[in-house]
């Protein structure tokens, strides 16, 4: 079992990190686009603030992980936490789909 939360915990960390190099190059070019389509401001804003958001769940998650390694109770809390970042990944991305998408699609 301890080789199983090992593996869990290893694919969680590569996909945090690739979802944190993600927000990362976003938020270094937003201002960009900010300043290229001023009308996007309220969605780079918005996207930039959620980043925040994201980051501070990557991180519990990161702890709750840790956790478990010695405390097998804690996977309920692993699923908590993979919920919670679930829920707010599907949203996230939408709503950076729908605004974001078309305006895009002329550079």
């Amino acid at each position: 079992m301890r080789q199983n939360y090992w593996t869990l915990g290893s694919f969680c960390a590569a996909y945090c990190r690739v979802l944190t190099m993600h927000h990362t190059l976003e938020d270094e070019t937003f201002p960009t686009l900010a300043r290229r389509k001023p009308e996007l401001k309220p969605v780079v804003d918005k996207l930039s603030q959620e980043h925040e958001v994201i980051a501070t769940v990557l991180t519990q998650l990161d702890h709750t992980l840790t956790a478990m390694m010695s405390d097998e109770s804690k996977i309920d809390d692993v699923r908590a936490d993979v919920a919670l970042l679930d829920r707010l990944l599907t949203s996230h991305l939408t709503y950076e789909e729908d605004q974001l998408v078309a305006p895009l699609s002329v550079f």
